[in-house]
């Protein structure tokens, strides 16, 4: 037996994708308000943090001789974001907080580990 076709069903408005479209742009406006009113803290936790594990992994790379996935070990809490990667050559590391901040701390016979200097 065939299915018959009920106009009346499919001329119904579809208010729930209507309202879940809503719901979800308000929630991203909501997100985008936050990041945007908090931008400063952010930044500044960021740099900060981008710096701390940067000298802390070059001087436990290159002064302590232990590898950098052992050193990411020695981050704070809070650092998950922060990434860590080094350079053997110029026996520098450079920590990243996506989008925000990198530093790079370098290591120089005689000083330790020495961070560049940040730019503005």
């Amino acid at each position: 037996m065939a299915k018959s076709f009920s106009p009346r069903a499919s001329a119904r408005p579809r208010h729930g994708r209507r309202y879940g479209m809503w719901l979800l742009a308000l929630i991203v406006l909501a997100i985008t308000a936050g990041l945007w009113a908090f931008r400063e803290p952010i930044t500044g936790y960021g740099t900060i943090g981008s710096a701390y594990a940067a000298r802390v992994g070059c001087s436990c790379r290159f002064v302590a001789g232990r590898s950098l996935a052992d050193c990411a070990k020695d981050k704070l809490p809070g650092m998950e974001l922060v990434t860590l990667a080094e350079d053997d050559q110029a026996k520098s590391v450079t920590a990243r907080f996506p989008l925000v901040a990198k530093a790079t701390a370098t290591y120089r016979e005689g000083y330790g580990c020495v961070l560049e200097k940040w730019q503005d």
